[in-house]
């Protein structure tokens, strides 16, 4: 932190900074560095090692997107798995589903559930004390390669392919995620910003390959990821599941009662419709 500044350096050439009013908590946990802060625009902002995770004002475009579009894809997850995710925001979005009987989530640092809770409890609101939630302080990777449950969606909410995250972008990690799955369930994860960070999502779509029939991704806009639009990863052995006829989207949201800011059954159908520059990177689209 500089003066009254907080900046993301995640990018080598590229940087961003938040002007801080307040910090509220700062923890170098025994996984990460953990900082919570006020910004006049963004609210309360969360970073882990340096890289912004989610803001008060913006989380629910993120949040909105990984939870809706695979849970009403599959149109009828009862058991769903949330791997990283401690902020709670993800499991807020996949308990208004009232179709999911259970939401397990495996979070490798506790600080970030306890801090959420203390600092930015709207981001949650509540989830965790939901008697569906099921939470799990372990590693994510040995957790889907052991365990003898099964789920019909599995999220994937980390951080990016580096330090205690870098292993939930492996192929073996995907082969436990296949495991884990009923048939037909589908795997959702983080897959960076592509502008910015080109091969990425190549790599996670490569890696998903080993185990998936089908592999894809989608776009969503979130102001405080920078570099444009960022990518989440879809694999499915069904790929009729990957977008329902919108119709049918329609129909299973207004069954469900959600209103939601950011998702919406067109923007789903939408979000599957990647740029160019996505499906065929340029030379000039280095980091």
């Amino acid at each position: 932190m500089t003066d009254d500044w907080q900046n993301e350096t995640l990018h080598p050439s590229w940087r961003q900074g938040f002007k801080v009013t307040r910090v509220l908590y700062r923890e170098k946990t025994d996984v990460q560095d953990l900082v919570i802060f006020e910004n006049p625009t963004f609210g309360r902002v969360m970073m882990l090692d340096g890289v912004t995770q989610l803001t008060e004002r913006d989380e629910f475009v993120y949040h909105e997107m990984m939870a809706h579009v695979p849970l009403f894809g599959h149109g009828a997850a009862r058991r769903v798995l949330i791997i990283g995710g401690g902020d709670g925001g993800t499991l807020r979005e996949v308990l208004r589903h009232a179709s999911v009987e259970e939401a397990t989530m495996v979070e490798i640092d506790r600080a970030v559930v306890d801090r959420g809770l203390e600092y930015m409890p709207m981001v949650s609101a509540g989830a965790f004390d939901d008697p569906r939630t099921r939470l799990i302080i372990a590693d994510g990777i040995r957790h889907v390669a052991e365990t003898d449950q099964r789920y019909d969606v599995i999220l994937v909410d980390s951080t990016d392919p580096a330090g205690p995250a870098e292993g939930l972008f492996t192929a073996s990690f995907y082969a436990g995620c296949k495991r884990c799955l009923t048939p037909g369930g589908i795997l959702v994860v983080q897959a960076g910003v592509p502008f910015v960070q080109p091969g990425e999502l190549g790599r996670v779509q490569a890696n998903m390959r080993e185990s998936f029939a089908h592999a894809s991704a989608y776009v969503l806009g979130v102001p405080t990821y920078v570099g444009g639009v960022m990518t989440l990863g879809w694999a499915s052995d069904d790929d009729t599941r990957r977008v329902p006829p919108a119709e049918v989207l329609t129909r299973r949201v207004e069954a469900a009662g959600l209103t939601c800011r950011y998702y919406t059954p067109a923007l789903h159908a939408a979000a599957f419709a990647l740029p160019a520059y996505i499906t065929t990177p340029g030379p000039t689209l280095a980091p």
